[in-house]
């Protein structure tokens, strides 16, 4: 696949005979080589091939591979066009929580931030598989949280209202029913909320060590040299069996209504047809259970703050500053037209004004949080008004150049501790994460600026990494 070079930092991609709408992609010239090394332009020209999308689609700076829509997409679909699991993700509502402290990071000697991290997960387990800790989380709570999403744990004790309000959709996606998830995955996931996982999720302690725009900054709650943590997980094995499920149902209800796939990750159905409807209703409950899950871990960091710190964590603060999914389809306004967005690694950024902004955030835009990799920055964006060609989406972390794989057997254990640095980290053998070294993953500082610089995003805050926790795979 060509790109065709249109403007500073975004690329149309060459329409093929296939292709039914636009795709264009946003990359600088230091990642222009990296979008050639996998399959995801490919990708990103299929998701254009299927009947019903809105032009353009649209692959962000962080794009690489991925199961059909790869990884760092975005598509959209009308009223009367598909649905995809593929196009959502394996990882239903993964996504991203900043908490704020009213510390300075500067006052937390090492050792307390040690105990602090060794706390946090003595409440929240990691590592793929684990069952949650929470007894007070009973099947009950669980059918709720399916249903209602962060607002169900709240009312459980699980947090407090404001939580609520700084979350996307204030933590609940419409349409959920646990009626069209399948036992499997309720079993899995009736065990594991409150649970962190494997892979790229993370809990971080880190310190907010430059501020780009005060007045917004302030707005959000930041502060130069502030202490904050930041939770990236999503719904567990619940969402992807769900995806799981579908996605090879969604075979054959392509097949039963004459859709003609471009890839079998791609697989899809009719948004108003039965299998669509069944989807959506179990997308929406995985959606709720990742909102809940991360409710439930911000529970538990509080906790763990006030063991160690002595403070609760009113006094300390420990205010979401904003809870934000990245694997999602969800039906929003675009253009006077109302259509389904799916963000597979993207992350929604709703300029100031927009209505969809919370009423604290409205003048400012909502926080957009982007995740970098281990021992590199984080940081807190928000949109602008040239991100409506997006739908207003933009990255949702760095991205990944090298597979797990390859990452593990290419990247030594000495490069992994240079690479971390001073950073802490909740293990004494690299070895466990060496396929999440930064290595790994694209340089998360020119991936944040390739939007910043053409006007789709405004950069507020930038944070520095004091301490990870992972879940081994």
């Amino acid at each position: 696949m060509d790109l065709i070079r249109e403007g500073p930092n975004r690329y149309r991609l060459q329409r093929t005979a296939a292709m039914r709408v636009d795709g264009i992609v946003y990359l600088n010239r230091a990642l222009l080589p990296l979008a050639y090394r996998d399959r995801s332009l490919e990708q990103l020209a299929d998701a254009a091939s299927l009947p019903g999308v809105v032009g353009p689609v649209c692959g962000m700076p962080d794009i690489h591979e991925g199961f059909g829509l790869p990884i760092g997409g975005v598509m959209a679909s009308a009223k009367d066009g598909l649905i995809s699991a593929g196009a959502v993700g394996m990882d239903i509502n993964c996504g991203v929580r900043l908490l704020a402290t009213g510390l300075p990071a500067r006052k937390v000697e090492v050792p307390v931030l040690r105990q602090f991290i060794t706390r946090i997960e003595e409440y929240v387990p990691t590592g793929v598989g684990k069952r949650g800790k929470q007894k007070e989380i009973t099947g009950k709570v669980f059918e709720e949280a399916a249903h209602l999403g962060s607002q169900a744990l709240v009312e459980a004790g699980f947090g407090r209202p404001d939580d609520v309000v700084n979350t996307e959709e204030e933590g609940c996606l419409a349409g959920a029913d646990l009626g069209a998830v399948s036992d499997e995955a309720i079993k899995r996931g009736a065990v594991q909320l409150g649970t962190l996982g494997g892979g790229n999720h993370f809990i971080e302690v880190q310190v907010a060590d430059e501020i780009y725009e005060p007045d917004v900054a302030e707005k959000f709650g930041l502060f130069e040299g502030q202490l904050l943590v930041m939770i990236h997980t999503g719904s567990r094995g619940f969402g992807h069996q769900i995806c799981t499920d579908y996605s090879k149902s969604q075979l054959q209800a392509a097949k039963k209504y004459g859709i003609e796939l471009p890839n079998r990750g791609l697989a899809c159905a009719p948004v108003d047809s039965p299998e669509g409807r069944a989807y959506w209703a179990a997308m929406a409950c995985a959606v709720n259970f990742a909102f809940a899950n991360r409710q439930v871990i911000a529970h538990c960091v509080r906790r763990a703050f006030e063991d160690v710190f002595g403070l609760s964590s009113g006094k300390s603060g420990l205010k979401t500053v904003y809870d934000v999914a990245h694997n999602i389809a969800k039906w929003e306004e675009h253009g006077g037209r109302r259509v389904l967005v799916h963000r597979k690694g993207a992350t929604r950024a709703c300029p100031p004004g927009h209505p969809v902004n919370p009423q604290a955030y409205r003048s400012t835009g909502h926080p957009v949080l982007v995740p970098g990799s281990m021992g590199t920055a984080s940081y807190v964006l928000t949109g602008a008004g040239k991100a409506a060609e997006s739908f207003y989406s933009v990255n949702h972390g760095a991205g990944r150049t090298l597979s797990r794989s390859a990452a593990s057997m290419s990247i030594s254990k000495e490069e992994f501790a240079r690479s971390m640095g001073d950073v802490l980290i909740n293990t004494r053998n690299y070895r466990d994460f060496l396929d999440e070294a930064p290595a790994a993953y694209k340089d998360i500082d020119q991936v944040v600026e390739t939007l910043a610089a053409i006007g789709m995003t405004r950069k507020v805050a930038r944070l520095k990494p004091l301490a990870v926790i992972k879940g081994r795979d």
